[in-house]
């Protein structure tokens, strides 16, 4: 490994002094290189809360993921934790924030790159074409500025994977968590210089994410306003596809606007709703430019068939969080309340079609109590290294813990039976050691470079050996009988060659130099299967080893839409707006039909005879009730989730007991 080295989350200065702030885990440049960067340790509790920040948290929600290389995947993370050196707020709102609201302060002699939830990591001053590395994170940060990394960095041919006017301009830094790429771009909205043109005066003491480029030359691009009301803010993405996504902006006043136009066409009195916010909450400063919607704009497989609506729209209170999330089809799917003293202090959120679920805060801001209206609910006490989460049924649960903010990793778990578990983790926050409750432990030997995991060795001594190439990737794998698993890669790091334990070797080959996806697998008597595939990454044809070839079709979004088998049956399925399938359809014409309550739950199969079996769902979305051949069984559950009673199609009953730890004890058919 070469490279400065880069602080992290509770590491000190030489003065003593944590650097670091906020929760650890990359989420930067989304769809890899992701982590829960809002769940150290990656703990949750219930629906969900993290104890160890006392944060209320959505680790994660898709909106948008159309199928592609290089993907636009709009995803939304939440969290109520607040860090001493908050990010800008996003256009979001307060407490969330997307892949893409990532930037790099340029400071002195520091470096700091931030995301929106407020984790920041500092690495040295770097000079044209050095670079800095985390240990804990394992993420690269290189400055541009040559044309050539040094032959045995490990970022070496990812690096060559760059345009030449990437690679040398000094002006623009990159990272990555990973050999195999993606690199994230970081420059500024204005166009960025060539290393050879004159600079503007000053520079921006910043730099933001502006692409990705992949290790076969794809790009994704964000799109920033150079002037004006969005000066800086993201407005469009063209994908790795080529596809072309518009991103609506709005401002408070614009909203404010709105909002009374929308009152005077109801006849209702306009809303208290400002137009302006406060410039700075307690999750940093706030411009109030919010995301109104995405729009599908160009997609070059359907350049004349756009969609009519909005891919998602985001609707807003009148202190700027977000309130409502209405999908693709135009139906509200989520909704979200606030703290009315706290701005951005998520109290509850819902699923359309599921229930409520809400939480309470202390003065210093952690989630005491989660409260679940057709479920387990939680409370929280927090003291010094130690939480303890008692729910509903009154089981509690102890968590002793070691470290700070994004490094506070559980040592040791008192279960709700008096059982003890432990965990023993290195200086950057790794695994190194589990013993379960019995007193038999679990070794782990992470890569001090890497973190990869190069040994595991269970209670009884037996060992598994993992090993790895220059670019991270496994190349064997040793069990503890020693039979082994090899793998080989081509240059551009694509598997070529797997040999299984049992010595079965397949090949992969490939016939395009800019994707990852193989043309054909060969096994080792020769027998061959070949593939095609869409721009998008999806399968058109499969020819086994006999020749017999089976053909797909799919829509925009990824689904698909039909299988053609070459005796000429044909399957044809389709969608509704939601996505959801709703009908099967064969090639004599025999049609199966699927229906769905307003959660998403199937709750209908209607066959081609026009019989119907059905499905009843309580709140959370569990079968109650379940219908077929005219034939009815039913479930009963306890607040845990648990079934406790089962009646069948004959009217009999079993009841069923678990233990304080979901452990089924017993199962008493009734007599």
């Amino acid at each position: 490994m070469s490279g400065k080295p880069a602080a992290r989350q509770g590491d000190m200065t030489q003065y003593g002094g944590s650097i670091v702030q906020g929760s650890a885990g990359v989420r930067i440049g989304a769809p890899t290189g992701v982590a829960c960067s809002v769940c150290p340790g990656g703990v949750t509790s219930g629906h969900p809360v993290n104890p160890l920040l006392g944060a209320k948290v959505l680790p994660g929600e898709t909106d948008i993921a159309l199928p592609g290389p290089l993907p636009f995947i709009l995803s939304r993370t939440y969290s109520s934790y607040r860090t001493k050196t908050p990010a800008p707020v996003g256009s979001l709102g307060p407490g969330w924030k997307m892949p893409a609201d990532i930037r790099l302060q340029l400071r002195d002699n520091t470096l700091i790159l931030s995301d929106n939830g407020g984790r920041s990591l500092y690495f040295e001053h770097l000079f044209p074409g050095e670079d800095g590395y985390s240990r804990s994170e394992s993420l690269w940060l290189v400055r541009g500025g040559v044309a050539k990394l040094d032959e045995g960095h490990r970022l070496a041919a990812l690096w060559q994977a760059l345009p030449e006017e990437l690679r040398l301009s000094p002006h623009r830094y990159l990272a990555t968590n990973s050999p195999q790429g993606p690199w994230w771009l970081l420059g500024w909205c204005e166009r960025v210089p060539e290393a050879d043109e004159v600079l503007p005066a000053p520079l921006p003491p910043y730099r933001v994410l502006t692409g990705l480029v992949d290790r076969f030359g794809r790009t994704q691009t964000f799109h920033r306003e150079a002037a004006g009301e969005f000066s800086g803010e993201i407005t469009g993405v063209t994908d790795g596809a080529w596809r072309h996504f518009r991103l609506v902006l709005t401002t408070q006043a614009q909203r404010a606007e709105e909002a009374r136009q929308q009152a005077i066409s109801g006849g209702t009195e306009p809303s208290a709703f400002p137009d302006t916010l406060p410039g700075y909450t307690e999750y940093g400063r706030d411009n109030g430019i919010r995301l109104s919607a995405v729009w599908l704009t160009h997609d070059p497989e359907y350049p004349e068939n756009l969609p009519a609506a909005p891919l998602v729209r985001y609707g807003w209170t009148p202190r700027g969080e977000l309130a409502v999330v209405y999908d693709r089809s135009g139906k509200q799917v989520r909704s979200f309340t606030y703290d009315d003293k706290y701005r951005g202090r998520m109290v509850a959120h819902r699923h359309t079609g599921r229930p409520e679920i809400r939480y309470r805060y202390d003065s210093d801001g952690r989630v005491t109590e989660q409260l679940n209206p057709a479920g387990l609910s939680y409370t929280y006490q927090y003291e010094k290294d130690r939480i303890t989460i008692t729910d509903s049924l009154d089981r509690r649960e102890v968590l002793h813990t070691q470290g700070e903010a994004g490094l506070k990793r559980v040592v040791k778990k008192e279960h709700a039976d008096g059982s003890v578990t432990q965990s023993q983790f290195d200086a950057v926050g790794r695994l190194r050691a589990q013993t379960d409750a019995a007193g038999r432990t679990t070794e782990y030997s992470p890569d001090v470079v890497t973190g990869l995991i190069t040994r595991i060795t269970t209670p009884d001594g037996r060992a598994s050996a993992f090993y790895y190439n220059h670019h991270n990737q496994l190349t064997s794998a040793t069990g503890p009988d020693g039979l082994e698993l090899r793998r080989e890669y081509d240059e551009l790091g694509r598997l070529i060659q797997e040999t299984a334990p049992d010595g079965d070797i397949t090949r992969y080959r490939y016939d395009n130099p800019h994707s990852d996806l193989p043309c054909a697998t060969e096994d080792a008597t020769g027998s061959r299967k070949t593939m095609t595939w869409s721009r998008y990454g999806q399968l058109l044809s499969f020819t086994d080893c006999s020749g017999y070839v089976t053909r797909y079709d799919h829509d925009r979004f990824g689904q698909m839409t039909a299988v053609h088998r070459e005796e000429g049956l044909s399957q044809y399925r389709a969608y509704d707006s939601r996505g959801q399938l709703i009908a099967v359809k064969d090639t004599q014409g025999h049609e199966t039909r699927y229906e769905y309550n307003i959660a998403g739950d199937l709750t209908a199969v209607i066959a081609p005879d026009g019989s119907r079996n059905g499905t009843q769902y309580d709140a959370w979305g569990k079968a109650v009730r379940t219908t077929q051949g005219g034939l009815t069984r039913s479930m009963e559950y306890d607040a845990a989730g648990r079934v406790i009673r089962l009646t069948s199609e004959n009217g009999s009953h079993t009841t069923f007991r678990y233990d304080v730890l979901d452990r089924l004890i017993q199962e008493q058919p009734a007599v």
